[in-house]
């Protein structure tokens, strides 16, 4: 990856690069059809991010991802971090 690009995810976001990294490591081999993954995956990012992600929220991006088969990558993590 970029290391430009992680500086200016750091920038925006004010996430630490290596968890950016431990984060996306972990999302290599991570099974995104299953619901209790993806539970964890969404928290994980609430958590890095301090950025509360409500039960409806939460609820809408497992059934977006886990029934509607929508992929789970860098953007669309960037975009829940930075979601208000």
């Amino acid at each position: 990856m970029d290391n430009h690009f992680f500086k200016n995810l750091e920038k925006k976001t004010g996430v630490n690069m290596n968890e950016i990294l431990e984060l996306a490591n972990s999302l290599q081999n991570a099974n995104f059809k299953d619901e209790k993954t993806v539970r964890h995956v969404i928290q994980r990012v609430s958590k890095i991010a301090n950025k509360p992600v409500s039960k409806e929220t939460e609820n809408k991006i497992v059934e977006s991802i886990v029934k509607d088969g929508k992929q789970l990558d860098f953007n669309t993590i960037s975009k829940m971090m930075n979601k208000k």
